[in-house]
């Protein structure tokens, strides 16, 4: 039974955010090992959304993490920029896998397509303009309050689309992503991205459990949805 909406999980699965972010560290920081300070700027992303996962603290947008997890990096490498918000602000232009444009297209005959990304409305809304994403809404962490993991962001976009879980399918890159939203009930769709992190990647090199859709792109995405 072909699914009523597909939400998508965004850095990594449909962005390219290492080597975006990369460029646009290169440009801000000449002399830097770029693509070093990329990654340790997003080794930062899941012990930011902790602390409001488990409530210590109050839901911050994600956009405010990224200034604040840029602001710890810096920090440490003993470094600064004339302008860190402008630097923060290259999460919102991440270029595309080149598979995503065509294959959000051909689901969308199909389906509703939306993020549900721990992004916030503002930064999904930036990022799909520059990367021409074609959503139908925004979707995730920003409407729920909270991020993923925890069940309440797949369980929010469901309820904002009036829609069974059964009825909509999560696709990512990240295997615990998936395992998190078949928990609270949705259909599952896996996308391999062995490159997200570049050539010393060593996890979500491909699927660890029985997903009900192993896509090679979106493009075979969109042919499986279209055949279920």
């Amino acid at each position: 039974m072909r699914p009523a909406a597909l939400i998508f999980d965004v850095f990594g699965t449909c962005v390219d955010w290492r080597r975006s972010i990369a460029r646009a560290v290169a440009a801000a920081l000449p002399g830097v090992d770029a693509e070093a300070f990329a990654l340790a700027w997003r080794a930062e992303y899941d012990p930011a959304m902790e602390p409001i996962r488990a409530g210590r603290r109050g839901y911050v947008a994600l956009d405010d993490l990224h200034r604040e997890n840029l602001a710890r990096v810096l920090t440490r490498q003993g470094l600064s920029v004339p302008d860190p918000a402008a630097l923060a602000r290259a999460w919102e232009r991440l270029d595309p896998w080149p598979d995503v444009g065509p294959g959000l297209a051909a689901l969308k005959e199909h389906a509703i397509i939306a993020p549900c990304s721990n992004g916030s409305i503002a930064l999904m809304t930036r990022l799909a303009r520059f990367a021409g994403l074609p959503w139908d809404c925004i979707l995730g962490a920003e409407i729920a309050r909270d991020y993923k993991p925890r069940a309440v962001v797949y369980e929010a976009s469901c309820a904002a689309l009036r829609l069974a879980p059964e009825q909509v399918m999560m696709v990512a890159a990240h295997n615990d992503d998936l395992h998190a939203a078949r928990a609270a009930g949705l259909r599952t769709g896996f996308m391999p991205r062995p490159g997200e992190y570049g050539p010393g990647q060593t996890k979500d090199l491909g699927p660890d459990a029985d997903w009900d859709i192993v896509a090679a792109d979106f493009g075979d995405l969109a042919r499986r949805v279209a055949t279920p």
